[in-house]
């Protein structure tokens, strides 16, 4: 029996569908572990941030009660700054 060259062709042909086929695996399973790590960084950001704004809404609450922390919320940017209640207006 004579050597087919289509023989030898279809076989490397397999063969490097095989090793681009491994690669391609390779790099979705790299893929899915990056995208399980990120989702659960954004789990933790999203609850930290829920967490946070519960928090700045309960201090503004506070604040209606007990204005005397007022400044502080002004010094971090929870709450405007209270403009001066002199009569005189602004001159330049």
């Amino acid at each position: 029996m004579k050597n087919d060259p289509l023989t030898g062709i279809l076989t490397g042909v397999l063969a490097l569908s095989a090793l681009v086929s491994v690669g391609f695996f390779y790099s979705y399973v790299k893929d899915t572990r990056e995208m399980r790590s990120l989702n659960s960084q954004v789990y933790l950001i999203n609850s930290r941030r829920a967490a946070v704004t519960s928090l700045a809404n309960d201090v503004m609450e506070y604040s209606k009660r007990n204005p005397a922390i007022d400044p502080i919320l002004e010094a971090a940017g929870l709450k405007p700054r209270a403009a001066a209640t002199s009569g005189k207006p602004a001159t330049k």
